[in-house]
């Protein structure tokens, strides 16, 4: 019962929602399955490693340098996009979502991204056995799940993935601003990278499958958003009209047209964000259209870490989305080429480039496999662990203490670090149906009262 309370308290907390009272979205989608669960209450996660629910080894954050973390690390934040944002050419394997990012000890994302790996595995077997179920699961047929035991294989390599990474770092220090741009024809991510190439602005799919493409009528003169009630939704005059007299200043181009975004993220998904789409005034070819691209500007709320941990760093003490826009500059080799924060109406607000080649990495397409799911996972979380290392070296460009004292407590410490994550998944098995129980007195509650 002090758990549920504790569940109730958070959310209420972080979603302005009681779940005992009140449906939300987002709450019903993390009731459908524990990794859901995990994406969307990264604030008791963080509450967890506070309170010493989830035991992570002292040595890992008292021994090594603190460093910008992503602060939401899960298997599902990783992908393909291209450097500089959606004018670059070199699509990448990289760290994908930073709202969350802050100065803090790397081992919060060792931990969370181990964690999603472990409930990963769980869902997806899950969905073989129809403990689980879900509106985007693929065709199951002939696709067998990664077990328990290959999750558990595959967090190990994982880490050491990451502590080579961390080696090659402290050997040479230049080695940090490498990145992952390819992968062996039978690698689990080839496709994906083929995907990605395709969609960038240069690639056979950049018309039909691209973010540009999949969001704009470019039949429409001037460009627009595209008709979709379930994603985006018109604005009035003189509301059209305060927002691009307030956003105009951070994009690069003119801005052609503005919609209201729903519906995207697990963690954000309550947080208002607007789509800009930005390019030339005048669209004569299709070489016009390729000067395109979304922007998003999104409500930034505050690093879920922070209202746990609020001393750690004065970096932290920064707003909201400059903190973000800072944390992410660091961590990426190079980062996007529209990347800025702004005040608006009294809230920090994110402002970005969606990449036109993005191509995100779901759980059933790394844990589910026709004929070695165990072999997929593990190349999953190796490039994980790698391009996690690269991000968290790319701190401290002075120096690479960092990647030394990091490798030597990983040595030391990955046996204690490894069971306590599995400790803490069972942990989120056990919340995720506690939410699911309290959302069907609540839906039932709500019945009987109208």
């Amino acid at each position: 019962m002090q758990r549920l309370q504790q569940l109730i308290s958070e959310f209420s907390r972080t979603d302005q929602v009681d779940p005992s009272q009140q449906l939300l979205a987002k709450h019903q989608k993390m009731a459908l399955n524990p990794f859901r669960f995990l994406r969307g209450s990264s604030g008791l996660f963080y509450a967890d490693i506070q309170s010493g629910l989830l035991k992570l080894p002292p040595a890992l954050t008292t021994q090594v340098p603190l460093t910008t973390v992503m602060g939401d690390c899960h298997i599902s934040n990783f992908g393909f996009f291209t450097e500089d944002g959606s004018y670059g050419e070199r699509v990448i394997f990289a760290p994908n979502d930073f709202d969350d990012a802050c100065i803090g000890p790397a081992v919060w994302d060792l931990s969370r991204f181990i964690v999603s790996l472990l409930l990963a595995a769980d869902y997806c077997h899950g969905l073989t056995t129809g403990k689980y179920i879900s509106e985007d699961a693929p065709d199951l047929t002939g696709l067998t799940a990664a077990s328990a035991a290959d999750a558990h294989a595959a967090a190990r390599r994982f880490l050491q993935s990451y502590a080579d990474c961390c080696a090659a770092v402290a050997k040479d220090p230049e080695f940090r601003f490498s990145t992952q741009d390819d992968f062996p024809k039978q690698h689990v991510l080839k496709p994906f990278l083929k995907k990605a190439i395709k969609r960038s602005a240069a690639g056979p799919d950049f018309l039909s499958k691209s973010t540009l493409a999949k969001s704009v009528d470019f039949s429409a003169r001037p460009l627009q958003f595209k008709a979709d009630s379930g994603k985006f939704s018109r604005i009035e005059a003189s509301r059209y009209a305060e927002l691009e007299q307030a956003f105009a200043p951070y994009v690069h181009d003119s801005i052609l047209d503005i919609v209201t975004r729903h519906g995207a993220g697990t963690g954000s998904l309550n947080m208002q964000r607007y789509y800009l789409l930005v390019g030339p005034a005048e669209i004569g070819s299709d070489a016009d259209v390729a000067l395109c691209q979304v922007v998003e500007v999104k409500q930034q709320r505050r690093s879920a870490p922070l209202f746990f941990f609020p001393d750690l760093h004065p970096v932290n003490r920064l707003n909201d989305a400059h903190l973000t826009v800072d944390c992410q500059r660091l961590m990426q080799r190079r980062p996007d080429s529209i990347l800025d924060e702004v005040q608006f109406e009294g809230a920090h607000y994110l402002v970005r480039s969606l990449h036109h080649a993005n191509v995100d990495v779901d759980p059933e397409d790394i844990c589910l496999h026709m004929q070695d799911p165990a072999k997929s996972l593990r190349q999953y979380a190796e490039a994980c662990g790698h391009a996690l290392a690269l991000a968290h070296n790319r701190a401290d460009r002075r120096s690479a203490r960092f990647a030394v004292q990091m490798q030597q407590t990983l040595e030391v410490e990955a046996d204690a670090l490894l069971q306590a994550c599995a400790d803490y998944a069972s942990q989120q098995q056990q919340d995720s149906q506690l939410l699911a129980t309290l959302l069907t007195q609540t839906s039932e509650r709500i019945e009987g009262q109208q």
